[in-house]
Parts: C-alpha cells; sequence; structure tokens
C-alpha cells in the first residue's frame, strides 16, 4: 500500500515538473522563469527522496542536499541580480 502511493505522488511529482516547465519556457518576465525553476528544483528534490526510497540507497539523499543547496544559493544569486545588478 505504501509503496503503491509513493509510486502516485512520483506521478504527480512528474507531472508538476512538466506543468512548471512549461512556465519556465512561456513565462512573460524573468521572475516568473525564476520561481518556475526554483518550483522545479523542489519538486525534483522530493523526486530524488522518492528514487532514494525505492532503491534503498541513502546517497541519494546526499545528492538531493547539496542538490538543494546549490539550487538555493542560485536563486538567491539569480534574485539579486534581478533586484539591483550584481
Amino acid at each position: 500500500m505504501v509503496n503503491t502511493l509513493l509510486f502516485i505522488s512520483a506521478i504527480i511529482i512528474l507531472l508538476a515538473i512538466l506543468l512548471t516547465l512549461y512556465r519556465f519556457i512561456k513565462g512573460p518576465t524573468a521572475p516568473d522563469r525564476l520561481v518556475a525553476f526554483d518550483v522545479m528544483t523542489v519538486s525534483s528534490l522530493a523526486l530524488i527522496g522518492l528514487i532514494a526510497k525505492f532503491s534503498s540507497r541513502i546517497i541519494y539523499l546526499d545528492v538531493a542536499i547539496v542538490y538543494g543547496l546549490l539550487s538555493f544559493l542560485g536563486v538567491i544569486i539569480v534574485s539579486r541580480y534581478f533586484e539591483r545588478g550584481l
């Protein structure tokens, strides 16, 4: 039962990534694209967590932590650039 729910949540996360990818490509402004990028990274972090659970490999969680930190720094740098330039 738990594996079924996790599989359904993986499908929902993939759907969210696809919808956000549309906003990332179509986004009318750069801040819209930045928010879409951030949502895609958070969704992919959840997907990496599910992959770690399905494959029973804890090392993927370390990868997710590093990916999340790099994504956070990237979003901060780009938003600061939009705000007042580097």
